[in-house]
């Protein structure tokens, strides 16, 4: 299979006529870092809640994983020190690091994977990844040896393992690990001052004493624009992943300060419970998804620096990312043929329907409310929306539990080829969670892991991709590309830029170093 990539939109390094904030100068901060984040984590465990904000400061800080994502997509260890998979891709014996403690001085052992590891598949859990990790039996050899064995087979295994859903935790302290994580990663917890700020600071108890340049780092929380731009200005925040769009322009002109703008997968999906009537009705899905003004979601929500939506990541099957016309004839904004469509349906007239979410980000209330506004309009289709908290959306969407629409997203993280397509779209898949059953997509996803080629693969991926966009399986939504910008003093920003805080391969505030 392809490794893991970025799907990073590169942008020039953009420039503002400000003079550099001499106050920020003046600080002479050399070992501490401020980050401003747009959200504040609703708590610190990445195993029960899917808050990005929570992984932008836990994962590879805090809490750590057998298995790190690098920038070139690539797998390597870190808790473990190798792994072997056997022939049928069932069974995976990991070798652990030794010698390593967590930050309240119990040891880190097989036990400790095992506890982490049952626990994310347990009945109460509420991990993002919980179908993975039931699938999944933890036998302890010894205290460096865990075995895994896998229901299904899972080639993308040791890519999951390295993600925030995966952290290791200490047995003892895991059930306060939502105020007070504690973990073996090269920073700990200092104070969380909520609607405020969030400290963490160096450990000196980690392995490699040297690795982190930075003593101490501040997560100050500023969800208005204004305020955001401010703070970069007085030089009172050294960098500001995801800032707001509106004020990117104060700093894109400006030597002194550098924005990048970053790219993301395709993950916002309206999805359709293809097994209730009339969303049984390919007529009814296809005119639903030509009703639906997606630019619109683009210019207005997200300021004209969305990306469209299309599903799977486009490095699986050509070399640039889809144009709109490239994305079937379903995709397109095309009302008038959409209300054609739903009268030959049998709904002349419309119907009634319902749509639940948790807000994942700010945007999405906006954005779930644009579509029930073009559904309205366009198709006289009634959608009650509901908004639930993240126990009850989760419960109620991985499980399937819900009739009509969810607002929602990939459960996993599902950047491997074989998860974005066999494990998340085959109909006997435990981790299809939308329910879509499509003999043509079984026997193209089954065949697609199957094929070792990769010009081969890029065929079939075309095929499924395509195929999915023509029956409207699920419908994809635009998302938020995000601005990230930066004081010039701030050094070794590269991994900072790819992927938050919560960079590739390790710590990204480890590696950070301000030069003053």
């Amino acid at each position: 299979m392809l490794n893991r990539r970025t799907l990073l939109t590169t942008a020039a390094l953009a420039t503002v006529p400000l003079a550099l904030p001499q106050a920020a100068l003046a600080q002479g901060r050399k070992d501490a870092m401020v980050i401003g984040m747009t959200l504040e984590p609703p708590g610190l465990d990445p195993t029960a809640g899917a808050a990005a904000a929570i992984a932008e400061i836990v994962q590879y800080n805090i809490l750590e994983t057998l298995t790190k994502i690098n920038a070139d997509g690539s797998v390597s260890p870190l808790l473990a020190e190798s792994w072997e998979i056997s022939p049928d891709l069932r069974t995976y014996t990991f070798k652990l690091r030794r010698g390593v403690k967590f930050q309240n001085g119990e040891p880190f052992n097989a036990q400790a994977v095992k506890f982490s590891f049952d626990r994310a598949g347990g009945e109460k859990s509420t991990n993002k990844d919980k179908r993975t990790f039931a699938n999944i039996s933890t036998q302890v050899v010894d205290d460096y040896t865990v075995v895994l064995i896998n229901k299904e087979i899972d080639p993308d295994l040791p890519f999951v393992l390295g993600q925030a859903t995966a952290v290791i935790v200490e047995p003892k302290s895991a059930d306060t690990n939502a105020t007070k994580p504690v973990g073996t990663g090269p920073y700990k917890l200092d104070s969380w001052n909520k609607g405020s700020s969030l400290v963490v600071s160096k450990w000196d108890g980690f392995r490699n004493p040297g690795a982190a340049k930075l003593n101490k780092v501040t997560f100050r929380f500023i969800s208005d624009p204004a305020a955001q731009a401010a703070s970069l200005l007085a030089g009172d925040v050294d960098a500001f992943p995801r800032i707001a769009t509106r004020v990117v322009p104060q700093f894109k002109n400006n030597p002194q300060y550098q924005v990048i703008l970053g790219g993301s997968r395709a993950k916002t999906i309206l999805a359709l419970n293809n097994k209730r009537k009339p969303l049984d009705d390919v007529r009814v899905r296809r005119a639903i998804s030509m009703a639906i003004d997606r630019q619109k979601q683009v210019d207005t929500i997200y300021e004209g620096h969305g990306i469209l939506g299309w599903g799977i990541p486009y490095i699986y099957f050509q070399d640039k990312a889809p144009t709109a016309a490239q994305l079937g004839p379903y995709w397109q904004y095309r009302p008038a043929e959409a209300k054609k469509l739903l009268a030959e349906a049998g709904h002349p007239n419309g119907f009634e329907t319902t749509l639940f979410y948790y807000e994942y980000f700010p945007q999405m209330s906006s954005q779930v409310q644009l579509v029930q506004s073009d559904l309205k309009k366009n198709l006289n289709i009634n959608v009650k929306i509901s908004k639930l908290d993240y126990t009850t959306f989760y419960g109620r969407y991985a499980e399937g539990k819900w009739d009509g629409m969810a607002w929602g997203f990939k459960t996993g993280y599902a950047t491997g080829l074989d998860e974005q397509t066999y494990q998340y779209m085959h109909s006997k898949s435990s981790k299809n969670y939308w329910r879509f059953s499509d003999p043509v997509i079984d026997e193209l996803v089954t065949k697609l892991r199957r094929t070792p080629d990769r010009a081969e693969q890029r065929a079939l991926t075309k095929k499924v991709l395509n195929r999915e966009h023509d029956q409207v399986t699920r419908m994809w939504m635009p998302y938020d590309a995000g601005f990230l910008v930066w004081q010039p003093y701030l050094r070794n920003t590269g991994s900072l830029a790819l992927r938050r805080n919560d960079g590739y391969g390790a710590s990204t505030l480890a590696r950070l170093w301000i030069d003053k």
